[in-house]
């Protein structure tokens, strides 16, 4: 996807600080990803299907030699990942997964649950038709793919749908504090997500949501985004217990 520069509605042109660039084609390609960026994707991954459990000290070495690539690339998709709260460093300076505490997760998911909420709100007067149409095919793939869907998919398309209300809000500044609170919590919500347990009424919430979206109803999508993320904070409490049965060193 490209970005444009504006165009006067008159003739078609492009003014860019008082300079009139003419009719030619402006449209700026958005650079391939580097492979900095494509070992975060995959470090991402291996942190969500805990191959890459919470705690977990990374020997950048062996983690490079298995990714087949250089010290400098995953330095790189490291620091990323810091950014987004994923992996933390020491104080000598060496990662790990980062595994905040309970406590931590719901101070977070109290944040984005405004932020959804008020998106929703929003989406409702600014959302393109495509948008709209968007939300409600994601939820019905979600209902469709239950039980067929692996558990990384499935929760992609959750998150799509997530970040498809947020950005039809057409708030640039709503759009990037949801983008940075949403790569903190990506692996608390994952764990939500892949719950077996409660499926039905997390469903039932997605269905709600996405019809008051269609309906253009901002009340409805703001308390419709509310109760679905305090159902995720529970969903994530049930997932620490679990993980705490099997795992009792793991928990925070």
């Amino acid at each position: 996807m490209g970005t444009e520069f504006p165009r006067t509605p008159e003739d078609g042109t492009a003014v860019v600080g008082g300079i009139d660039l003419g009719t030619a084609d402006l449209t700026l390609e958005r650079a391939t990803p580097t492979l900095a960026e494509i070992t975060a994707d995959k470090l991402r991954e291996f942190i969500l299907l805990e191959k890459l459990p919470a705690g977990a000290a990374i020997n950048e070495r062996d983690l490079a030699s298995a990714l087949g690539i250089s010290r400098t690339p995953l330095r790189a998709a490291l620091a990323m990942l810091e950014r987004e709260g994923l992996i933390e460093y020491s104080v000598t300076r060496r990662p790990r997964v980062a595994d905040p505490s309970i406590d931590e997760i719901a101070r977070d998911l109290v944040v984005m649950g405004a932020l959804e909420a008020l998106a929703g709100e929003l989406a409702c007067a600014a959302a393109r038709d495509d948008q709209i149409a968007r939300v409600a095919t994601l939820d019905r793939n979600m209902r469709e793919g239950t039980g067929i869907l692996e558990p990384l998919e499935f929760f992609r398309t959750d998150m799509e749908m997530h970040t498809t209300i947020v950005k039809a809000s057409a708030n640039a500044s709503l759009i990037e504090t949801h983008r940075q609170y949403n790569a903190r919590l990506w692996r608390a919500r994952f764990l939500s997500s892949r719950r077996s347990a409660g499926r039905e009424v997390t469903l039932a919430e997605h269905g709600a949501i996405a019809e008051a979206i269609v309906r253009r109803d901002p009340k409805a999508a703001g308390a419709a985004l509310r109760s679905h993320l305090d159902s995720t904070v529970r969903n994530i409490s049930f997932a620490f217990r679990d993980r705490g049965a099997t795992n009792p060193e793991r928990i925070s």
